[in-house]
């Protein structure tokens, strides 16, 4: 009780703080209150992540309260677009999950010849890495850490460096499309980046910060790997596949897996589409997984209610929605316009020290703060720079990759970790330190975030 009333009131006296210095510092009485509430919500989601939606609501109630916001632009901010979105593919990946299509794929990808430590190094970062692309990062995760578990207990090795592989895995590949992550479709969304921006600028990116990812964890891991081929020399490859989780692929699966295809290659098409048929920038991008989502609702009508119920995650959508809010806030008091003229007059609008301190901040502040909510606090202060004559696509393009990367360094970066980590206590009643995962997370995430910011300071392309 001590240890949580000690919190309580450093997140208070934290909030409040930033509020006062703010005015201090010229802000309105809005502005410096839309900063503290913002605060408050984040420090309390570091401290209280079970009470992070209580937080959020609380705070959003405080805004209106005190008239800092009203009810047409919390609709407005709330960036139902970017819910929308992402029920629309919880119902997908529910269907896919329920029809036994991860653990079929899974099941393929690892069936390898002449198995070794090395290639099934190789196999599990990019089967994460590919998957986090075509999904979700924590849908992915979840289906690979009960395949390496399965591995692993098969050759009695330890599985926590390959638990750890795979989840920097999916971090890295995360930020290769839209799909792979909240933060793809916030930033696209906001920014106007199309599903095709991603796969010919992001998504090269990613896979070359993965192949540095694999080469680093095959040297820092090397004892165990060879402990790995021993065991693999000694029991033999070719038992792995009776103990894979084996699902041959039905008449349902091929025709989920038919209908989740038509919606990648759709999505991938999607702007195309856009201008085909006049639309609105990104329409088709939402229109398409809530279209797929109703085709499943009929095609399983009478499974329907647990599609919605069950597999769509609302704690964590509402959570954002009032994020969401809570930032667009700041940019409605005019609070970014502000801290973004700060930062451009620190950087004397040098675009690339510019691009340096988004890509930077986001990644440290990504290992602090889940990097959902790090990357939502900085949408409205990269909108902030458009007033101020600032070419913003090397901004969204460092925000996104910040905060994908920034979310290896610590357990608690990105929600991919925490399942992982989840699902190994939960499994092997093993509690991961601090330390075992910082080491080789901060590596990892120092070596991808300095290719991304190479790439973006000295490539025409990301301007």
């Amino acid at each position: 009780m001590n240890k949580i009333v000690s919190k309580l009131s450093l997140l208070i006296l934290t909030a409040v703080s930033l509020g006062f210095l703010g005015r201090l510092g010229g802000l309105s009485f809005h502005q410096a209150l839309s900063v503290s509430i913002f605060s408050a919500s984040i420090i309390g989601t570091l401290f209280f992540w079970d009470f992070r939606l209580s937080f959020a609501f609380i705070g959003t109630a405080i805004l209106l309260a005190t008239k800092t916001t009203d009810l047409e632009h919390v609709i407005k901010f709330s960036s139902l677009e970017v819910i929308l979105f992402l029920v629309g593919m919880m119902v997908i990946i529910g269907l896919l999950r329920q029809e036994g299509f991860f653990a079929w794929i899974v099941s393929l990808i690892l069936r390898i010849r002449n198995l070794s430590a090395r290639k099934f190094v190789f196999s599990v970062a990019i089967a994460s890495a590919l998957l986090a692309c075509a999904v979700d990062e924590v849908t992915s995760i979840i289906f690979i850490v009960a395949a390496v578990l399965e591995i692993c207990d098969y050759f009695e090795v330890d599985a926590v460096p390959f638990i750890i592989i795979s989840v920097l895995a999916t971090n890295i590949g995360s930020a290769g499309t839209v799909l792979g992550n909240p933060i793809g479709i916030l930033i696209a969304t906001k920014s106007g980046l199309t599903f095709e921006d991603f796969i010919v600028k992001a998504f090269p990116l990613a896979m070359l910060a993965l192949l540095s990812m694999i080469f680093l964890v095959l040297y820092w891991y090397r004892k165990e790997l060879k402990k790995l081929d021993e065991q693999i020399a000694r029991l033999g490859s070719d038992e792995i596949l009776y103990h894979l989780i084996a699902v041959p692929p039905d008449r349902k699966t091929k025709a989920a897996l038919s209908l989740f295809g038509a919606t990648l290659f759709l999505l991938a098409f999607s702007h195309r589409l856009d201008l085909l048929w006049g639309l609105e920038n990104n329409t088709v991008l939402l229109v398409i997984p809530l279209v797929s989502a109703a085709l499943i609702m009929i095609w399983k009508h009478s499974q329907a209610r647990h599609f919605i119920e069950k597999d769509v995650e609302w704690w964590t959508l509402l959570f954002f929605l009032m994020l969401f809010v809570q930032a667009g806030t700041l940019k409605y008091t005019g609070a970014t316009e502000v801290l973004a003229r700060n930062i451009a007059g620190f950087t004397g609008n040098n675009e690339g020290l510019l691009v340096s301190v988004v890509l930077w901040v986001s990644a440290i502040g990504s290992s602090i703060l889940d990097n959902v909510v790090m990357v939502a606090a900085f949408v409205p202060i990269v909108q902030g720079f458009g007033s101020l004559q600032v070419n913003l696509q090397p901004l969204w393009w460092a925000l996104l990759f910040g905060g994908c990367f920034g979310g290896n360094i610590t357990l608690v970066g990105s929600t991919a970790n925490i399942v992982a980590i989840g699902l190994l206590e939960k499994e092997r009643n093993f509690r991961m330190t601090f330390f075992r995962w910082f080491w080789v997370g901060l590596t990892v995430g120092i070596v991808s975030t300095v290719i991304v910011w190479v790439a973006l300071v000295t490539l025409p392309v990301y301007r």
